[in-house]
């Protein structure tokens, strides 16, 4: 392993120097400090956000939202010399965060793609057009269709599982039958 040269040590100790100097500006409400802090970290966050995603456009969303925890965050960060691996502690839970949510999208459409046929007497073509016209019913009412007659809940159950009254419930029920009825039926005028 190469030594490292005198410069180089100097560089890295006047660089760290900085990063501390602003990040004690930027902790006192210094937003120039700050701005400075970001042009200087930026990159290398976004580079080890990337490094965890695989996705360029991710991997910046997560490091702004670390941006953000970091900004917040500042005023209790007790050791300013920390601040490298504290940033990068935040990234990867940005990070983490994220994967967590593709791997709950993914779970679930491989869910919705697994569901059974939701009227096994319907022919083909009208359990086609039943599919169909669940899809384009709004998100609610979509959900307690699913609940109550995919997954057998009561509307209680539907009503705690989507975090409405029950009213609700009945109302989403009675309006997404109402569009399917006319679907299955032929009548577009629901």
């Amino acid at each position: 392993m190469p030594m490292k040269e005198a410069g180089d040590m100097t560089d890295a100790a006047t660089r760290r120097l900085l990063d501390e100097y602003l990040v004690l500006a930027a902790r006192t409400g210094d937003r120039k400090a700050s701005e400075q802090l970001a042009r200087r970290w930026n990159r290398r966050l976004v580079a080890h956000a990337w490094r965890l995603l695989g996705d360029a456009d991710l991997a910046a969303d997560a490091a702004q939202s670390a941006w953000v925890e970091i900004t917040r965050g500042l005023g209790r960060l007790n050791d300013v010399r920390a601040f490298p691996a504290w940033a990068y502690r935040i990234v990867s839970r940005q990070c983490a965060r994220r994967i967590g949510v593709l791997q709950r999208d993914r779970a679930l459409k491989r869910d919705l793609e697994a569901e059974p046929p939701v009227v096994e007497a319907l022919g083909d073509d009208d359990a086609q057009r039943l599919r169909a016209a669940i899809r384009t019913l709004p998100a609610g009412q979509r959900a307690a269709v699913a609940l109550f007659h995919l997954e057998d809940m009561s509307i209680a159950e539907v009503a705690v599982a989507l975090d409405v009254p029950a009213g609700t419930v009945k109302t989403r029920l009675m309006h997404a039958r109402r569009a399917l009825r006319a679907v299955l039926e032929g009548d577009d005028h629901a």
